[in-house]
């Protein structure tokens, strides 16, 4: 772990859908009760001391209870996830407190509840949906941050002649990280450090232990050569690069463990032209002819490495569904949400998985791409474009 004074801290980004927090608040409360967790008699009371809390501070503190609901209903309203059938069961973990106290700041006890939530998370490998809450930004300050997209994620390091070894969707993390004065080891599979800031703050960064990053080493039931590939990918991803919006509050840092989709990994972080690659070896392996696209290596290899992602997560006992089960769990959501009278925000060109779509329930429906709150916003990069400015 270290400081730098290479990075200034980066804005909280507006919302296209900003309201007065009083407004936003009073929302909440009334979507709960409507929707059956509050009586009126309690909406009404929390009403008037959300805004008398306003009215003195500027801002209010959220119960644990209104976090847990509130953030089941972030996540049901989200339009990217495809696994929101199980919205009802995701836990929070209360961290509003951690890191922070009076005018003092300490990234370490932040580092080590984070820590705490993948090994909660991964829970054995039975993994569990589970939900972190930090400070939320205030009037006078935002609320701290990671730099990092999902807390565990492989380093990527540019070479001379272009190329990457590890995974390129990585390159700019990896080089803030070293700039900071990270090194890595120089492989394909370097677990890049949580890079952490406050408010006002240089960023500092933290090698996480092993224990907390879970791997998957890939092998196929069919090919036994497929092992000496030596692909792996981590056990379970944790969003971590989403601003929780939540009754005109801003929780800047609220990671959010579930488990994988085969072709999350398969599909899309071990065979995109722009992430690992790894579908020529693939089709070697199999003896394919892969020097024209007719020959449909592509499409064989795709395969074949999304049923090995799928058997070798299986064989480890560790959570993940293929996108046959996951479609129809979605479709299933959808149909209870009408019943309940809610529509279901989704975009298609994410709930569509990247492998077989025609043969999902889904291809042939369609769906809005609704924003409602509560819910997730992306975080700007923390790191200068080349034209000065912070990357969307």
């Amino acid at each position: 772990m270290t400081t730098s004074p290479l990075f200034a801290p980066s804005p909280v980004p507006s919302s296209p859908l900003d309201l007065p927090v009083a407004v936003e608040a009073e929302e909440l409360v009334r979507q709960l009760a409507a929707e059956g967790h509050l009586s009126a008699d309690l909406a009404e009371r929390r009403v008037r001391e959300m805004a008398n809390e306003l009215a003195a501070t500027g801002t209010y503190r959220q119960s644990e209870v209104e976090i847990l609901l509130g953030s089941r209903i972030a996540w049901r309203n989200n339009a990217q996830c495809i696994g929101k059938f199980y919205w009802r069961g995701l836990e929070t973990r209360d961290c509003r407190d951690v890191g922070a106290g009076g005018d003092g700041f300490d990234e370490s006890a932040l580092f080590e509840a984070l820590v705490e939530h993948l090994r909660l998370a991964w829970n054995g490998g039975k993994v569990r949906l589970l939900l972190s809450v930090f400070a939320p930004s205030r009037p006078d300050r935002p609320g701290p941050r990671v730099w990092n997209g999902q807390l565990i994620r492989y380093a990527g390091y540019r070479q001379h002649d272009g190329s990457v070894v590890g995974d390129p969707g990585t390159v700019e993390l990896t080089e803030a990280a070293q700039r900071l004065g990270w090194r890595g080891r120089g492989t394909e599979y370097d677990v890049l450090p949580l890079v952490i800031q406050y408010p006002g703050r240089e960023p500092r960064f933290f090698d996480l232990p092993p224990d907390a990053v879970p791997e998957v080493h890939i092998s196929h039931p069919d090919h036994p050569w497929f092992e000496q590939l030596g692909l792996r990918w981590h056990a379970f991803p944790t969003i971590s690069d989403q601003i929780l919006e939540l009754g005109g509050l801003r929780y800047t840092l609220a990671p959010f463990s579930a488990w994988y989709t085969c072709t999350e990994i398969g599909a899309r972080n071990l065979s995109d032209t722009n992430r690992y690659d790894k579908l020529p070896e693939v089709a070697r392996g199999m003896g394919l002819d892969t020097s024209r696209d007719r020959t449909l290596w592509r499409d064989r290899a795709l395969l074949e490495l999304t049923a090995a992602v799928l058997h070798s997560y299986d064989r480890a006992g560790v959570s993940i569904v293929d996108h046959h089960f996951a479609t129809k769990q979605f479709v299933r959501h959808e149909e209870r949400e009408l019943k309940s009278g809610r529509s279901c925000p989704a975009d298609w060109s994410a709930i569509v998985p990247a492998t077989s779509g025609s043969t999902t329930p889904v291809w042939q429906r369609r769906y809005e791409v609704t924003r409602a709150r509560p819910n997730f916003a992306p975080h700007q990069a923390p790191w200068p474009t080349p034209t000065g400015g912070t990357e969307g």
